[in-house]
């Protein structure tokens, strides 16, 4: 298939598709007037790709990983990227938690009687 149709089937911007073909991670077969074809495996590769975007893996780790995904091996290696990106996420979901209870501190103290932003202090926001 062509870089249209893969990013109309995605739901990927062929620019996206193509920066994953600079990165090394997608691979094209190119026609005799230069055009990119994909087989069939592209779609799932894409949808791979962008999970692993999602959960905050860089190109770097992706393409880290791909190969161990290609041939369907888990190293020893794989795992330990894996657990760290895993407690990477961790420590993002912990500060995010974290200011959302403060945001909560600062919603309850608004929403006091005598609330107003200049009664809103600081220490609201204070972990």
């Amino acid at each position: 298939m062509r870089i249209g149709e893969l990013a109309t089937t995605t739901g990927v911007s062929v620019r996206a598709l193509r920066y994953y073909e600079e990165q090394g991670l997608l691979a094209a077969a190119r026609s005799s007037g230069g055009q990119r074809h994909y087989g069939d495996n592209a779609i799932d590769r894409v949808r791979l790709i962008q999970t692993l975007y999602a959960a905050g893996l860089s190109s770097r780790t992706i393409l880290d990983l791909l190969p161990c995904v290609d041939a369907q091996v888990n190293t020893p290696e794989s795992r330990a990227l894996l657990r760290a990106e895993r407690a990477r996420i961790d420590e993002q979901i912990s500060q995010l938690r974290n200011a959302r209870d403060r945001l909560d501190a600062v919603i309850a103290s608004s929403e006091s009687p005598a609330s107003g932003c200049a009664h809103v202090t600081s220490d609201a926001l204070v972990p």
